[in-house]
């Protein structure tokens, strides 16, 4: 059993999602916060993640109340997204296996074409197991890529809807999110760094 699995375990446990009967935990929802550049792509790639029920695009990280696109920047917000998945059919720890394989966490100055604070990569945690499960998988990220991840660990802060027609951009506006996620480099630059360990999902782009 590995260090995540491990800690995986203790919280159900703790949680009371592991009973010793043998009969199935009911099924519940919970959420996750992360950020990975642009939260159009970051959305897409988790919709098709089995087990995740919902992903929205919203503004996280900040110093200022109801962030709007045109001045998220300059509150200091992230472009992030809030996944809601089935807590039978994923963990939080095979989302940030996802995550990782999705993203250039070696990236400090933002992600891609898109550059600034506002595109940095990051996990929000909403308590100290959150947290726990959240930087032990970095550092099994950090060893099976090579090179020093520089995505923190952040504590979970008020996360903001974004504009309805940032929503489910990709299946809105197919062409213009292809070719945008294309130019970008977002693909390539995922494949490049992590090889045949990159999310299969990106093909698929």
């Amino acid at each position: 059993m590995n260090k995540i699995a491990a800690i995986v375990k203790v919280g159900l446990v703790c949680a009371g999602m592991l009973v010793s009967s043998g009969s199935p935990a009911r099924s519940e929802t919970a959420t996750a916060i992360l950020a990975g550049g642009c939260f159009w792509c970051i959305e897409s790639d988790f919709e098709q993640v089995e087990g995740v029920v919902d992903v929205v695009s919203g503004y996280t990280g900040g110093e200022t109340d109801n962030p709007t696109y045109k001045n998220h920047v300059k509150a200091g917000h992230l472009e992030a997204v809030r996944i809601t998945y089935d807590t039978e059919k994923t963990s939080y720890a095979e989302l940030l296996e996802t995550f990782w394989r999705t993203v250039d966490p070696t990236d400090a100055g933002g992600q891609f074409c898109d550059r600034g604070n506002s595109y940095t990569t990051a996990i929000f945690v909403a308590d100290a197991l959150e947290r726990e499960m959240a930087e032990a998988s970095r550092q099994e990220a950090q060893e099976a890529l090579g090179k020093p991840i520089v995505t923190p660990v952040l504590d979970a802060a008020p996360f903001y809807l974004a504009e309805t027609y940032h929503q489910d951009y990709y299946k809105k506006n197919p062409k213009r999110y292809k070719y945008y996620r294309w130019a970008c480099g977002r693909n390539q630059r995922v494949k490049a760094l992590w090889g045949e360990h990159a999310y299969q999902g990106v093909a698929d782009h």
